[in-house]
């Protein structure tokens, strides 16, 4: 199926919030509220924490990076690849502003958490 079929399926039937960047893989993610905030998890696996940006712009956290293949010996041959390495983008949009909110990360086992607590929330 053409790529340009696949988006416009995807743009048609899919939320805002899990659409991705036209190039690259797209990690799944969970959003989850929170009582302080909201927690995001992104499914990284593969993914070295250096090579992970998180930037937000009006309501959407932007997580951006790469997943880079590295093979244990220079001498061997792919015989079939599935897993997915080149750059990614995930925008998920959230309710309200995230230009003043508080953004910690914590990255374990290959998911990374994102906890946002934003003014309406902070005590």
């Amino acid at each position: 199926m053409p790529q340009d079929l696949i988006r416009l399926m995807h743009s048609l039937f899919l939320p805002i919030a899990h659409q991705c960047r036209d190039s690259g893989w797209c990690p799944s993610a969970d959003v989850y509220r929170t009582a302080d905030g909201w927690l995001v998890k992104l499914d990284l696996a593969g993914v070295r924490p250096e090579d992970i940006r998180i930037s937000t712009r009006g309501s959407r956290l932007i997580v951006r990076g790469s997943r880079r293949d590295c093979t244990v010996q220079e001498d061997c041959r792919h015989y079939r690849m599935e897993i997915e390495y080149s750059q990614f983008e995930r925008s998920i949009e959230l309710p309200g502003s995230l230009e003043d909110a508080d953004l910690r990360t914590d990255y374990r086992d290959g998911m990374l958490y994102v906890r946002i607590r934003t003014e309406e929330t902070n005590p």
